[in-house]
């Protein structure tokens, strides 16, 4: 896991954030709160946990993806009464006995807590195997430039709030819980064997139903066409049966 930590600090801090961003940061008096900041065209940009740090706000992000929401923030600043910066923080994370000041990860109970300051790490957990086994996408890997984040179950996982103000890209967002059903997404799958991430997967009579990313524990998390969705599906040499499981 390597992370980085944005601080954003100033009078207009939250109200500037609250524009950008899938969530309601209204709810950070609760704990971590789990976000994207999206294109115009609803796709995803990057995906974080935001704090309150004092009278500061911190953004928990992937640290390929950090210069980029700096330059992304930095270009929506504009006269804001805001300052944006890369702290040296690091990111503790568990799901044993949680150490004072830690805070629950709002994704999944199973994720443990968090826990900022001057030292980074896990406990040993397998956090691998717990993504696999709720399908919670991950940076880089399930989530991508192409990703829309209802495809990804950011519903599920308390990444989107649909009551909230507007956001860049909640026309689409909002459009696609509202007036369609989704026809593709993120699910779990049985896997019988190992494909490398990326793997396409290809239907017994040959077509392409998805692509199959993470691995673990004879699971894995699939991108699928549900239509398309059946046993005995082919990646690579492995076999990939779908598995009941709601992304919404």
């Amino acid at each position: 896991m390597t992370r980085r930590i944005l601080e954003i600090t100033g009078t207009d801090a939250l109200h500037f954030l609250q524009g950008l961003v899938t969530n309601d940061l209204q709810k950070l008096d609760q704990g971590l709160v789990y976000a994207a900041i999206l294109t115009p065209q609803g796709k995803y940009l990057a995906d974080f946990l935001v704090s309150r740090h004092g009278d500061a706000i911190l953004l928990d992000v992937d640290a390929s993806l950090a210069p980029m929401l700096l330059q992304r923030l930095s270009m929506y600043k504009l006269r804001a009464d805001v300052t944006i910066t890369e702290t040296t923080m690091q990111v503790r994370r568990g799901t044993g006995p949680a150490p004072a000041g830690a805070l629950p990860d709002p994704r999944h109970p199973d994720l443990g807590w968090r826990l900022y300051g001057d030292t980074g790490g896990d406990d040993g957990s397998d956090f691998e195997r717990i993504r696999v086994a709720h399908c919670i996408p991950e940076t880089g890997i399930e989530l991508t430039p192409d990703t829309f984040i209802l495809e990804a179950g950011f519903e599920r996982l308390n990444g989107v709030d649909f009551r909230k103000g507007c956001y860049v890209g909640q026309e689409v967002t909002a459009r696609m819980k509202h007036k369609t059903e989704l026809r593709k997404g993120l699910t779990m799958v049985a896997v019988h064997g190992t494909a490398p991430t990326g793997t396409e997967i290809i239907t017994p009579e040959g077509k392409t139903a998805g692509t199959l990313y993470t691995q673990s524990g004879g699971r894995g998390i699939a991108y699928l066409r549900h239509d398309r969705a059946t046993a005995g599906m082919r990646a690579g040499g492995a076999r990939v049966d779908p598995l009941s499981f709601s992304t919404s």
